[in-house]
């Protein structure tokens, strides 16, 4: 899941609104809507580490442009066990950003059907949603719009999302060796960590990883698909041919992969905390300055690169590589999955006034709100030079280096919460909806990242990478975005490979070497007994009906 815009990214969140009062309803079209301040409640099954409570000079300009004022609740564990809940009991929030659980509320009646709004109250959303309309329907036996995709809109990818992370003053210590396998990285790692065996006075840590609940996904064992030039389709590997599906774990080259990390445990490289630590004790590791190494997503450590950016330690940040298990692989980073629909914001039945929250959600999508989120304030965040948008330096500088700055300003805090242009897009005037570009992304570097870069030959990380255009673009969007039904006997050995893998994995990783491939196969036959060849032609089926719905 699986990422850019530096400072306003990491957080693939969630919205959050807060009404008056809610009682059901299933009509949408025949009620009135107030034009008095209302407030609107929103759950999401993401965490908001910078949710300013509406407070900031960006938000409340929105709140005087709409007579909406949001409240949320955020989730720190995914949103399961609470969405379910909810659907049990019947009671909902306003709007509520349920991540991979929809299907749960849709099947639980939760959520309207938000076709006609949108027809009715809602030109911003068609215009943005424009060609990929049809993606926002739920399946081709109902073609109901339950849910507004939040992912951007035509989006430009200017920095890779996932690599193998080393910090810089490691490759500038051993002369910027090439990175172009898990090998080299390796050697990069042992070669430093054994001429610092400390750093600032602590133990230094050579590859951490994480296996914190859902995390394990994006520390762990997404890297396996990647390094065996594969993109991320969540569990499965999807046949580019065939649209045929396999638990990527019983695909042979990744037991090379997770062979090669059971390497770098017995060599004493791999962080022996790297299986009981917790999220915040992994950012706060990171944070210290003394881990030379991770195998995650740029969003997932992006609080602990600010915060050594922010303490001045540029040279213990991290670079990104994209390494492989051999050369004859090509790191997918940038492989195009197309527009995803699937994950997003609902407004529930609970809602009384969706002809009000649909509003809301349009304004967003607006070019007036898009440049609300994306700049700010003119005037207080950005000046109109010659016609033209422009940041003044400092203010640049406190992008680049406040951590707290999307919470302390507004600026970004409710992206994710209603569809958005992507970098690149251009708005009425010819400006970019977004400030990010090549030119803004290589001014916001460190010194020390554009030393490491240049004596890589490159300008930018994503230079290091294949570019997207040697892949195919995917006509099945993201398996990971693909919704399984609640309840379903796919969902239910979908849940019993992924308990078997929490435990197995690790098990693998940490065993002597000669014990590795007995704990493989006990892997791998465990997978069966729980029925992985039943799941595997379920999902072949969603996919191909994804297809089909798309196509």
């Amino acid at each position: 899941m699986n990422v850019n815009f530096r400072l306003l990214s990491g957080f693939l969140l969630a919205v959050i609104l807060v009404l008056t009062g809610c009682s059901q309803s299933t009509s949408t079209n025949d009620q009135e809507s107030s034009d008095e301040p209302v407030t609107f409640t929103l759950f999401s099954a993401d965490p908001h580490t910078q949710w300013d409570n509406m407070e900031s000079s960006v938000n409340q300009k929105i709140v005087e442009a709409t007579g909406v004022t949001l409240e949320g609740e955020f989730d720190v564990n995914g949103g399961d066990q609470k969405i379910s809940l909810m659907a049990a009991s019947g009671d909902y929030p306003d709007l509520i950003w349920p991540k991979g659980n929809s299907n749960i509320l849709v099947d639980a009646g939760a959520l309207i059907d938000l076709t006609d709004l949108i027809e009715e109250h809602a030109p911003n959303l068609k215009k943005i949603y424009g060609d990929y309309f049809d993606r926002l329907k739920w399946s081709t036996e109902d073609p109901s719009i339950y849910i507004l995709p939040t992912a951007e809109v035509d989006h430009t990818y200017w920095e890779p999302g996932h690599g193998f992370m080393l910090q810089h003053d490691v490759v500038k210590e051993l002369g910027y060796p090439d990175i172009r396998t898990v090998y080299d990285f390796e050697q990069a790692i042992r070669d430093y960590k054994e001429k610092y065996p400390e750093i600032d006075g602590q133990p230094t840590i050579g590859l951490s990883l994480l296996a914190d609940d859902w995390r394990i996904l994006i520390s762990t064992t997404n890297p396996a698909l990647y390094v065996t030039g594969v993109s991320d389709d969540g569990e499965y590997y999807i046949d580019p041919d065939t649209y045929e599906a396999t638990l990527h774990y019983r695909r042979p080259e990744e037991k090379d992969y997770f062979r090669w990390l059971n390497h770098m445990n017995d060599s004493g490289l791999l962080d022996p905390e790297s299986f009981v630590q917790s999220y915040d004790q992994y950012l706060a590791k990171i944070s210290s300055g003394r881990v030379l190494a991770a195998i995650d997503a740029n969003w997932h450590v992006g609080e602990a690169q600010r915060a050594l950016r922010e303490e001045g330690k540029h040279e213990r940040m991290f670079g990104m590589y994209p390494a492989t298990l051999s050369e004859e692989y090509k790191h997918p980073n940038f492989q195009s999955s197309g527009y995803l629909g699937g994950w997003g914001i609902g407004i529930t039945v609970d809602c009384e006034d969706p002809v009000r929250a649909i509003k809301f959600l349009d304004f967003l999508a607006s070019e007036e709100g898009q440049i609300l989120q994306n700049w700010g304030i003119e005037g207080e965040h950005y000046e109109v030079v010659d016609g033209e948008r422009v940041i003044p330096e400092e203010e640049m500088d406190r992008r680049n280096n406040s951590a707290n700055y999307v919470r302390d300003t507004g600026i970004g805090v409710l992206k994710g919460f209603a569809p958005s242009y992507g970098d690149g897009m251009t708005d009425s005037t010819g400006q970019t909806y977004t400030i990010v570009s090549p030119d803004q992304i290589i001014e916001a570097y460190t010194d020390v990242e554009k030393e490491v870069l240049a004596n890589y030959g490159v300008e930018m990380w994503k230079d290091l990478y294949p570019a997207k255009e040697e892949f195919p673009v995917k006509p099945w969007g993201a398996g990971w975005n693909i919704t399984v039904e609640s309840g379903s006997q796919l969902e239910l050995i979908n849940q019993r490979c992924r308990d078997i893998m929490k435990k197995r994995v690790p098990e693998a990783i940490l065993a002597s070497p000669e014990d590795f491939d007995d704990i493989w196969d006990a892997f791998m036959n465990d997978l069966e007994q729980a029925g992985v060849e039943e799941a595997e032609k379920a999902f072949t089926e969603l996919v191909q009906e994804r297809v089909e719905l798309w196509n």
